[in-house]
C-alpha cells in the first residue's frame, strides 16, 4: 500500500526556468553500478532534458557519478538514458511538444520502493519578467513571514 518514496535528486532550476503544466513519472534504464551509485544520492539533473526519438524518450545531460567500487563496470557517466513510458504517453506528450514554446524537463529522480523514477514535466519558458515577477513574489512572502515572526515574539 505505502510504498516508500526517497528523493535522490531535484531540479529547482526547472521551476524557475519554465511554468510546469503536466507531470508524468517514468522508469529508466540503468546498468548495477548506476543505481548502486544512486543508491548513495550521486545523481544531478540540472542540466538535464529529455527528448523523444522515432516513439522513445531519452534523457540527456543527467550525472550519475560513477560507483567508487565498479571499475570496470562503470559507463559514462553523462551518457544518454532511455526512459520508460507507455506508447499512449510518449504520443500524448510528442502531440504537446509539437506545440511552439512546450518541452520536456527531468523535476526529481527517486526510489519509488527498490524502483528508479523519473518525474518528468511538460513545461513552457518563461520570459525574464515572469522571473521578475516570482521573485519579487517570493520575497514579499518572506519579509511578510519576518514580520509576522517579529510580531508574535512581543
Amino acid at each position: 500500500m505505502g510504498e516508500s518514496v526517497k528523493l535522490i535528486a531535484n531540479n529547482k532550476k526547472a521551476y524557475h526556468d519554465f511554468f510546469i503544466e503536466e507531470k508524468h513519472e517514468a522508469g529508466i534504464a540503468l546498468h548495477g553500478t548506476e543505481v548502486k551509485s544512486l543508491r548513495m544520492g550521486k545523481c544531478s539533473v540540472k542540466e538535464a532534458f529529455i527528448r523523444i526519438e522515432k516513439g522513445e524518450v531519452f534523457i540527456y545531460g543527467m550525472h550519475i557519478s560513477p560507483y567508487e567500487k565498479g571499475n570496470i563496470f562503470n559507463k559514462d557517466p553523462l551518457r544518454v538514458r532511455k526512459l520508460l513510458l507507455h506508447r499512449n504517453e510518449i504520443g500524448k506528450m510528442a502531440g504537446r511538444i509539437a506545440e511552439k514554446g512546450y518541452t520536456l524537463v527531468p523535476l526529481r529522480v527517486y526510489f519509488r520502493g527498490s524502483l528508479v523514477k523519473v518525474e518528468i514535466g511538460l513545461a513552457k519558458g518563461k520570459k525574464l519578467y515572469d522571473k521578475r515577477q516570482d521573485i519579487a513574489k517570493k520575497d514579499q512572502r518572506r519579509e511578510a513571514e519576518k514580520n509576522f515572526k517579529v510580531k508574535n515574539l512581543y
